[in-house]
């Protein structure tokens, strides 16, 4: 709800504000500020004059959808190619059945793709991703024929 308040009002807002306009303490706003700022997808400001911290969010979505993608690779997808990596690597792993191995490293080698496929993603310049995932429908539609 913060985040989006953030978004949609689009301008620099301090948590008693915040906590007033949706109705919730300050402290659970504080905390859920302090988890935003954790994601990078708030920041603290400081306007002239007032020595409170105010907090503001980016305002273009694809920039936002940058953020989300790149914290989330990074905190669930990144450390699970890690621990698929070690189970293969392990001198055990070559005991396990070899369904289970076929299994894994097939899970491994497609999740080192997808995070390879995302980080070209994370790079490209927004009208380029824009003119990408607009393509990506009509590839859908021309694929399904």
């Amino acid at each position: 709800q913060i985040h989006a308040l953030l978004f949609l009002l689009g301008r620099p807002m301090h948590a008693e504000e915040i906590a007033e306009l949706l109705q919730v303490a300050r402290s659970n706003v504080s905390n859920s500020l302090h988890e935003l700022q954790n994601w990078n997808l708030v920041r603290v400001v400081h306007l002239i004059g007032d020595r409170r911290d105010h907090y503001e969010t980016a305002k273009d979505p694809w920039e936002l959808l940058r953020v989300i993608v790149r914290e989330r690779k990074a905190r669930e997808f990144d450390p699970t190619i890690g621990v698929l990596r070690d189970c293969v690597a392990d001198p055990d792993f070559a005991r396990q059945d070899a369904a289970v191995q076929k299994r894994l490293r097939e899970t491994l080698a497609l999740m080192e793709a997808l995070s390879r496929w995302t980080d070209e993603m994370l790079n490209l310049e927004v009208s380029t991703l824009s003119k990408l995932v607009r393509l990506g429908a009509k590839v859908q539609g021309f694929v399904r024929r």
